[in-house]
């Protein structure tokens, strides 16, 4: 499994991605900069947090131009795995491979905590290592964390079960005093109907080590690696390539099952 993270103008969690898929995992990376379009054979290309240009628009709409995003959106169209971390989240959605926008948080404050999410996903390249109703204790840091979408998208993502983290308390309870940004529905995470492309707020790369103070972001990377290793030993294919198989046994058609 090659792990590639794209490196925007402002990143600074790149490094924490890499830190992870290198040192703790022992797998693949390659660096990818935003202006080269060439994604190297990547397996998985993961859009980091960091202010990628600033928020001085929608944060996300202008790095969504980089030249390296035709080649992401041909990478998911084609089924290749895709997934937004924090300001990676905002880029998808600006690149319009995930519904909706982030906006400002409806404290108008900037938000560095730890939070919980409760899975409500599972089998999914990102989260079959997850039980469905598991909660999870994942940092967030973000200013610009507020998921918004029009009624009708937002219909059509509960009826095909895209949301995969919604903000909990400790016990799964999903309350609005455990909502840090005012997202509706409380959604920290969610995926695209043929569930390659995950887009989530709070930062799974910032809890994979004990030292840093818990461990539960390990089980998104350790899911990754392990979808990876199942389509190649069922001999789907290179799980990089465009056009190869649809993953987590969802259909091209990008029907929820």
């Amino acid at each position: 499994m090659n792990f590639g993270v794209v490196v925007f103008p402002g990143t600074w969690s790149d490094r924490d991605c890499g830190q992870v898929i290198e040192r703790v995992l022992g797998a693949p990376l390659t660096y990818l900069w935003h202006k080269d379009p060439d994604l190297h054979g990547v397996d998985c290309v993961i859009l980091p947090g960091g202010f990628s240009y600033g928020d001085y628009l929608r944060t996300g709409a202008i790095a969504r131009f980089s030249p390296v995003m035709e080649s992401v959106i041909d990478f998911a169209e084609g089924g290749g795995l895709v997934w937004g971390i924090c300001n990676g989240f905002q880029i998808l959605c600006e690149a319009g491979l995930l519904p909706g926008a982030l906006i400002r948080n409806d404290c108008m404050e900037f938000r560095c905590e730890w939070s919980h999410l409760v899975c409500e996903r599972i089998g999914l390249p990102f989260t079959r290592g997850l039980r469905e109703g598991q909660v999870i204790r994942v940092p967030i840091s973000h200013g610009e964390g507020n998921y918004v979408a029009d009624p009708a998208t937002l219909s059509q993502l509960e009826q095909h079960g895209q949301v995969v983290f919604r903000y909990s308390d400790p016990e799964g309870q999903v309350v609005p005093a455990a909502n840090p940004n005012g997202s509706q529905h409380s959604i920290a995470g969610l995926v695209n109907r043929r569930g390659n492309v995950l887009g989530m707020m709070p930062h799974p790369e910032r809890c994979a080590d004990a030292e840093l103070g818990g461990k539960d972001g390990l089980l998104l990377f350790r899911s990754v690696i392990a979808a990876s290793r199942d389509l190649v030993e069922r001999g789907v294919g290179d799980p990089g390539l465009p056009g190869r198989q649809p993953v987590g046994g969802i259909p091209p058609s990008g029907q929820v099952g």
